[in-house]
């Protein structure tokens, strides 16, 4: 019999940070690697920290047989835990020296060093390392490593820069996350690049064999990073070698060990017949964000993990510079505030809400989150809006020559700007400390010579929060009259519960009405409340000069009047046609703008909407609604659809490049509408002749949801082979099928041969398909979609607590809805809590989203 569950973990809380005992002056690590007996040697010099009397020694560690241990080359005898050790030292430097045992092999959680596929790698983010050996596993505990391993596998990689075949040196100071290690049967994309100052950097992807004809794109996105940080932040490299290996079994995206980045195959591999557009534009991303970690996370990391947010949101918002540079920057600004309005809007909205900088947590995997990420970004953007270019600049060097190898907290971030812009910025530091959504509303007006514009915040109460203070939210505006802009871009600054601004109306010109182009490329992260009528929608929508907002018009107008339909109206309004078929027909526009402006709000998107103007969200009516309005926009516009999509074919050989991405974009998203109103025939004659996955896979998506399911067993019998093309084989017919079947979908492919669930992509590529591609099937009013999620995430916590946390947040949004299906969800919340083992991820979670 197993012993009696363990007791409640305790939260661990920012306000109870102390230093560690002991600093580290190197770490020496020997490996033998085996599959299940893994042998790892640790010589570790320890020395007291004078910031600190504490001298108590604590070594994190779990899952490790000790084999041995010694101080100062003295055998002692540890007293050992489920959590780590302690042993007596000497109040002096002294030479720590511990031998363990491992199991690679069994290490299902990814955590650690584990198996992929033959492959011995690590993930060590956020407290990985303690399952590797005895170590402060913390991230204020900085040291330089240098690593052996030895196998007779034929390449074995470390991090720094290579002394000897598997053996690592790596100079500079990381804590222990940092830490990588890699040995396979693997084969070596290569290339070179030559710094700023002159250093020659050695390149490589290592892959799988097969796998090194779809490296290409990844490593050019490699280079085009390392000259855009130098160029724009001023940074360079700093070892002999940068090394990239892809890994099928993986928890996250990828990971920015120092000069050792390992990365999900599905952000390296790429090449036309394989990849999408999308994925080629999230491995330039994504190859950005952990290079760029170089310097905002490795070079200076955070002294404690509730200071996440100081290194993620900060190469977050780096990596979105980026790739606005290389891309359309108004198309990237679209796609990152979707993203952010679907991911962190809806946690800020929910019982999961809490701040960039949380005060508590128990386990701190549950806090990688659209919060701390995109949130986080915005705050940085924010920043740079208040402080302007040149300031936003000085301070970021001074972050970097003042902070170098230091683990820091955000006071030090915010210090350096307050110091370059002689500022205050302890209200704007309110972004960091305060969980929710900020809502401003904003009224204007005529008032005796003057036009008027009132603005007011609130910031919602969040759990844990029931005092909200106001925010700083830099408000960019300009107006418009008669078509014309009269006021040109200008900054406002909302820092308290309200603020009035006026314009003589003799300064404005013209005699129309004054419409105002409020938050001008999202400039604050809130939720506008705005009177605004369909009319005035639609003048920005063809005449503000900011993309965003002119997207952002109509885009707002769409979903008022898919409301509309939700509430009983059957027609789109003819005013609406008109202008959208307008900007379809518009030359002068980028091609994925207008494909963009003729993607709908999303059924969750619509289901908040619905909560906004108090109405209780049904998953089916928004589903049916939003393919009406898809019906009556194709019919209306057939003529112009099935003219873009002729226009729109790239010329000459696939490139992923913005331009033919862009028309691709545009051509895909009529052919979908032109779907709708003509059937499957042309769908299919595209599929038929795709020599590209983007084309394929939008005709794919097409034929199913015009119920031609035969075209999945084609795919399949054409892409069996490839792990990651059938990984979107699995999603697509999950988010594609009919909501009334979606589940029984869902439950037939997870019968699947090939359905490895186990692995973090494959499983998430079929349960995700449901609870995020297609709510209706998720929310159907039979529970079934509640019970398929729970079932699979009780399978998976035994095995991959991390992956099932994550994946249980599509429970977090269950008080939208009506009490039978608010109900349902309690009652498998009530279920997962209810069992015995539950991983401290998992249990986490379901106590945050259980009703109280």
């Amino acid at each position: 019999m197993k012993d009696a569950a363990p007791v409640a973990p305790a939260p661990i809380r920012l306000e109870d940070y102390q230093p560690f005992g002991y600093e580290i002056d190197s770490v020496a690590l020997h490996f033998t690697l085996h599959p299940t007996a893994t042998r790892v040697r640790a010589k570790i010099a320890f020395r007291p920290n004078p910031e600190t009397e504490d001298r108590t020694f604590f070594l994190h560690g779990e899952g490790l047989r000790l084999i041995g241990a010694k101080v100062d080359n003295v055998e002692v005898q540890p007293i050992v835990s489920e959590t780590g050790l302690t042993c007596s030292v000497p109040d002096a430097p002294f030479l720590w020296e511990a031998e363990v045992e491992i199991d690679p092999q069994a290490n299902t959680a990814l955590e650690g060093l584990y198996m992929s596929n033959g492959m011995y790698c690590t993930q060590c983010e956020a407290e990985g390392f303690r399952k590797i050996t005895f170590y402060p596993d913390r991230p204020d505990v900085m040291a330089p490593f240098e690593v052996t391993i030895d196998s007779d596998l034929p390449v074995l990689l470390s991090n720094g820069n290579p002394v000897g075949h598997g053996k690592w040196q790596d100079p500079h100071r990381k804590p222990a996350y940092l830490f990588a290690l890699v040995a396979g049967d693997l084969v070596a994309h290569s290339d070179s690049f030559t710094t700023a100052s002159g250093a020659e950097v050695d390149l490589n992807i290592w892959v799988r064999p097969g796998d090194e004809d779809k490296c290409a794109y990844a490593m050019d996105a490699l280079k085009r990073s390392m000259r855009w940080d130098e160029e724009v932040y001023g940074r360079e490299y700093d070892l002999e070698v940068f090394n990239i290996v892809a890994v099928d079994d993986f928890n996250m995206g990828a990971m920015e060990n120092k000069g050792l980045n390992i990365f999900n195959s599905k952000y390296v591999l790429a090449s036309p017949e394989t990849a999408t557009d999308r994925d080629y534009d999230l491995i330039e991303g994504i190859i950005a964000h952990e290079y760029f970690h170089n310097w905002t996370g490795n070079r200076i990391t955070c002294r404690d993990w509730f200071q996440l947010c100081l290194k993620e949101g900060l190469t977050v918002f780096r990596d979105q510079q980026f790739s606005a540079d290389m891309r359309s920057a108004p198309v990237k600004r679209i796609e990152d505030v979707l993203q952010l309005r679907a991911r962190q809007f809806r946690e800020d909205a929910g019982p999961l809400a809490h701040n960039v900088r949380p005060d508590s947590y128990i386990e701190i995997n549950n806090f990688y989150t659209a919060t701390v990420y995109e949130k986080g970004a915005e705050v940085i953007r924010m920043l740079r809006i208040l402080l302007g270019p040149a300031l936003y600049e000085a301070g970021c060097t001074l972050y970097f020559d003042r902070h170098d190898g230091q683990a820091c907290t955000i006071e030090d971030w915010l210090s350096c700007f307050e110091e370059v812009a002689v500022a205050d910025l302890s209200q704007f530091k309110r972004w960091y400390t305060q969980a929710g959504t900020p809502k401003v509303t904003a009224r204007w007006g005529v008032e005796g010579e003057d036009f008027v514009l009132d603005l007011s915040q609130e910031v919602p109460l969040t759990p844990g929060q029931p005092l909200k203070e106001p925010a700083v939210i830099p408000v960019v505006l300009a107006l418009y009259r008669d078509g014309e802009e009269v006021l040109p871009e200008t900054l406002s600054v909302l820092d308290g519960p309200s603020m009035r601004l006026s314009w003589p109306l003799a300064e404005l010109g013209g005699e129309g009405e004054i419409v105002p182009s409020l938050l001008r490329g999202f400039s604050a992260p809130v939720i506008l409340d705005a009177p605004m009528g369909v009319d005035d929608r639609l003048t920005l929508m063809r005449v503000d000069s900011d993309p965003f907002n002119r997207w952002e018009a109509g885009r707002s107008a769409l979903r008022d009047e898919l409301l509309e339909m939700i509430k009983g109206q059957e027609a789109v309004t003819p005013a609406l046609l008109e202008a959208m078929e307008a900007v379809l027909r518009d030359e002068s526009v980028d091609p994925a703008f207008r494909a963009l402006m003729f993607a709908l709000p999303s059924e969750d998107d619509l289901a908040q909407a619905c909560v906004s103007a108090n109405l209780v969200p049904d998953p089916t009516l928004i589903f049916e609604k939003r393919k009406e309005m898809q019906r009556q926009i194709a019919q209306a516009m057939a003529a112009e659809f099935e003219r873009q999509y002729a226009e729109n074919t790239p010329e000459g050989a696939y490139s992923p490049d913005a331009e033919q991405a862009a028309q691709r974009a545009l051509r895909n998203t009529c052919l979908a509408y032109l779907t709708r109103v003509e059937g499957p025939a042309r769908a299919q004659a595209q599929y038929d002749a795709a020599t590209n996955m983007t084309d394929q896979m939008a005709a794919l998506t097409c034929l199913l949801e015009a119920g031609e399911t035969g075209a999945a067993e084609a795919f399949e019998a054409q892409w069996s082979g490839d792990r990651l093309v059938m990984d979107k084989w699995f999603m697509v017919q999950v988010a594609h099928a009919a909501p009334a079947e979606a589940v029984n979908v869902a439950e037939w492919l997870a019968l699947h041969p090939l359905f490895d669930w186990k692995n973090p992509n494959r499983f998430r590529s079929l349960v995700a398909g449901l609870t995020a591609g297609n709510p209706a099937g998720f929310h159907d009013p039979s529970g079934a979609g509640y019970r398929f999620l729970a079932d699979w995430l009780l399978k998976l916590d035994g095995l991959n607590p991390q992956t099932a946390a994550r994946m249980s947040t599509a429970f977090e949004t269950w008080a939208r809805y009506d009490a039978d299906r608010q109900a349902l969800i309690q009652e498998e919340l009530a279920r997962i809590a209810d069992t015995p083992w539950l991983s401290r991820d998992l249990g986490e979670m379901v106590a945050r989203m259980r009703a109280d």
